[in-house]
Parts: C-alpha cells; sequence; structure tokens
C-alpha cells in the first residue's frame, strides 16, 4: 500500500507520477501473492523475516556505497523505530490474514487504512475533519461489513487479522507524516527494514524451516518487490501530488484479484465485488475531500 509523500517543488509530470505508482501496486499485489504462496509452506516469522532481510540488504547496497552510515542518521529515534514496529505488525498480521483470506478481499479490507487514517488524525494530529470526510469512513466500513457479512464464508474471527493490518498501516501512515519533517523517506525506509530485519532475527530461530531450493528465488522475489515497491513510491510522489495519484493507488486491489484469479483460483463473490467497490469510492471520495480542503 501507498504512503503519502511530498512531491518535489516545482515538478510536475502526472503521467510519469500514474506510472510509478501503478507499477508499484502491481509490485506490491505480486510481493502479497508471494507471502501467500511461501506462508503455506513456511512459519509466518520466517517469511516476513526474509522480506526484511532482502529489503535492508538491497537498501544498503544501493545507498551505502555512496551515503555510508549517514544514511541511518534519525533525528527521531524513538518515532522511527514505533513506526518500523507498526510497518512490522502490518506485515504480520496481513500475511497471516492470508492463509484464511482470499488475496482481493484482504487487500480491500486493508485498504481501511487511508480511511483510519482520517479518523485517527483527530486525536492524535489534532486536525480537523470534515462531515464528508467522516461520511467517506463510515460508508468505507460499511462496505467491511458488506465484504464479511453474517453468514458470509468470511464471517470468521480471521478477518481480525487484515482489520488489526489496516490498525497499524494507518498508525505507520499517520508516523510517517510526523518524522517527514525530520528524515528523508530514503532513511526512513531504511531505518524501517533494518530494525524489523534485527527484531525477526531474534525470532526466526524458534521458527527455522531449511527452504528448499526451488522456493529460494521466491524469497529473494518477495523482499524485491516489496523494495522496489517502495522506491517506485516514492518516485510517484517526486512527480505528482498525492491528491493526484490517490485513485491509482486503488489499482492494487484489481492487481490483487487478477493475481488471485490467476495463482490461486478464486474469484470474489458478487456481494464482495460490492463491498470493495464501495471501499474503493469511499477512500475516493475521503481523498477528494482532502484535497478539497487543502485547496
Amino acid at each position: 500500500m501507498s504512503t503519502p509523500s511530498t512531491p518535489l517543488s516545482g515538478v510536475n509530470q502526472p503521467l510519469k507520477g500514474i506510472a510509478f505508482i501503478v507499477l508499484a501496486t502491481f509490485l506490491f499485489s505480486s510481493h502479497d501473492t508471494l507471502s501467500k504462496f511461501l506462508s503455506g509452506i513456511y512459519p509466518i516469522i520466517m517469511v516476513v523475516w526474509v522480506r526484511y532481510l532482502v529489503h535492508t540488504l538491497l537498501m544498503a547496497s544501493i545507498f551505502m556505497p555512496s551515503s555510508g552510515l549517514r544514511v541511518l542518521r534519525t533525528k527521531k529515534p524513538g518515532l522511527q523505530a514505533l513506526r518500523a514496529g507498526c510497518l512490522l505488525g502490518t506485515s504480520l498480521l496481513f500475511t497471516s490474514g492470508l492463509m484464511f483470506i482470499p488475496l482481493a478481499e484482504a487487500t480491500a479490507v486493508n485498504f481501511l487504512a487511508p480511511l483510519l487514517v482520517t479518523a485517527l488524525s483527530v486525536p492524535l494530529l489534532k486536525e480537523h475533519v470534515t462531515r464528508g470526510q467522516w461520511i467517506a469512513v463510515l460508508v468505507g466500513f460499511s462496505g467491511v461489513m458488506i465484504i464479511i457479512h453474517p453468514g458470509g464464508e468470511l464471517f470468521t474471527p480471521a478477518v481480525l487479522l487484515p482489520l488489526g493490518s489496516a490498525m497499524c498501516f494507518a498508525c505507520y501512515q499517520l508516523l510517517t507524516r510526523l518524522v517527514a519533517a525530520h528524515d528523508s523517506p530514503t532513511t526512513s525506509n531504511f531505518f524501517a527494514g533494518l530494525f524489523n530485519t534485527l527484531v525477526m532475527s531474534a525470532l526466526v530461530p524458534f521458527f527455522w524451516q531449511s527452504p528448499q531450493w526451488k522456493h529460494i528465488p521466491l524469497m529473494l522475489a518477495l523482499g524485491t518487490c516489496g523494495m522496489v515497491a517502495h522506491l517506485l513510491l516514492t518516485q510517484a510522489f517526486r512527480f505528482a501530488a498525492p491528491a493526484m495519484l490517490a485513485p491509482f493507488g486503488y489499482c492494487q486491489i484489481v492487481f490483487a484479484g487478477l493475481l488471485g484469479f490467476i495463482f490461486f483460483d478464486h474469484a470474489p463473490s458478487l456481494t464482495a465485488q460490492a463491498g470493495i467497490a464501495i471501499i474503493c469510492l469511499s477512500g475516493l471520495a475521503a481523498a477528494w475531500q482532502q484535497r478539497k480542503k487543502g485547496n
């Protein structure tokens, strides 16, 4: 999922920004597809550890030769650690949810995060939220209730996992907004990757399962997709404003549905499709309200 950033002043190339964010959403969906497949074979702790280990090693190979350890210098280490922990919570909860919830539906529920950001920005950031934005939040939650309606196959405790993931990701986005005033996106991404790699490295020996050779390329691809997607996302917001790019972030749900059908032979039911559409429309409405409020 995408994280808002601020475009460089004077730079306005929306087509480039759109191309970057669409490609990023495809890679995020590919990452989730690989997570779902690998977590059916290996412990979730190990899958998440591999994701952050590869991410960190790639970041180090790209940025440390020119920047050295300066890339890890942060003015807000406490906030950065809390931000990284929220991202780790998102990874663990969402990957766990994929064991029980189809890819498209889990992705749609996770896209409550932008709406939760709107709701949480009131008590945490003391921001003003308009009536239209509150309506969008409530409509988004109604979309989730349609997906997990009582009596449906998704009406199980397992749906709390992607819901918890959405809450963690909302907190992650709010903390990203706070640290953005102090640290660069590169420092924030590198710090989160390294912090979570260290945390998971302390846990993975208790869940270790020797990987099969044929799965090692998939594990490498998992971390690569995640890291490259984040870099593309950063580039997207360099070329276009977040309000313009917000609608294209929902391509991730479309890609998740396509990949879920191709690799797991699952197509969302008509009821789930209706709920997914409502979540997307409410998210777009909230983004439009935010843009309108900013003008």
